[in-house]
């Protein structure tokens, strides 16, 4: 697994994990926001952009790693995490493994109830459709005819073009039946962590119910819905209102 990190390593740590079909860079323009104030990381998930060759075993395998780096490069504790869509569920894993892991967590809609048939669903169009879903002629037309609001700046959009055709099929197979089977453990209501659960009025019925069940387990959580936002749209496209609703959360005391 690979780590891009952005300032100071002696200010508080923070990590930013992607979600599955995007890497380090959807929180880039976030991290070049804080890195005066925190060492922010971004991990490469296995499976993804530069670490398109390395298989994808599961979340609590990429969680094994989070943690062996965070305690060689971060003394065991981050400041904050948070995460999207499938990095939001690692989020979840994160702070099941580790009551102190963090002092803020942010998930962005993290799933966390089981969805037995989006799983065959997903893998039924992967299956019959990953050759055109990671072409470069597709994904070129995807970006075109997003609405204006959710279109990348060009540095971001050629990172994408880079890694959007790196994914293999079996990687995101593995990736998708993991994500949508995905199941909370107990040892996440020990977690310690001022927690807060983002999610967009658009998304699926399954993420917002994932967001009560995942406050039921946490002492310290708040659910918020973005109303009118789509799935990761705040992270993914809009960099400076998520700084500004996260370091809003972070000062929170």
């Amino acid at each position: 697994m690979k780590f891009y990190e952005y300032g100071d390593k002696n200010l508080p740590h923070i990590m930013l994990i992607h979600g599955a079909g995007r890497s380090y860079w959807l929180y880039l323009r976030e991290a070049r926001l804080l890195q005066n104030k925190y060492h922010v990381i971004l991990p490469v998930i296995d499976g993804h952009g530069e670490e398109g060759n390395v298989p994808y075993i599961s979340t609590e395998k990429i969680v094994d790693q989070l943690i062996e780096y965070i305690d060689n490069n971060c003394s065991g504790k981050l400041f904050a995490v948070s995460g999207v869509s499938l990095g939001g569920q690692i989020t979840i894993e994160l702070l099941s493994r580790r009551r102190d892991i963090a002092e803020k967590a942010i998930v962005e809609s993290g799933l966390c109830i089981p969805q037995p048939f989006l799983v065959k669903y997903s893998t039924f169009v992967v299956k019959l459709c990953g050759k055109l879903l990671f072409s470069k002629t597709f994904n070129k037309w995807a970006l075109n005819i997003l609405p204006k609001r959710m279109q990348y700046p060009k540095e971001i959009a050629e990172l994408y073009m880079r890694d959007i055709t790196s994914i293999k099929t079996e990687n995101l197979i593995r990736i998708l039946d993991t994500y949508y089977q995905y199941k909370m453990k107990e040892s996440l209501r020990d977690s310690q962590a001022d927690t807060i659960y983002w999610y967009g009025g658009k998304e699926m019925k399954c993420i917002k119910q994932s967001a009560k069940l995942f406050q039921s387990y946490i002492k310290k959580c708040k659910v918020v819905e973005l109303k009118g936002y789509y799935h990761s749209e705040i992270s993914d496209y809009r960099p400076e209102e998520w700084v500004e609703k996260a370091e809003e959360f972070f000062n929170h005391r």
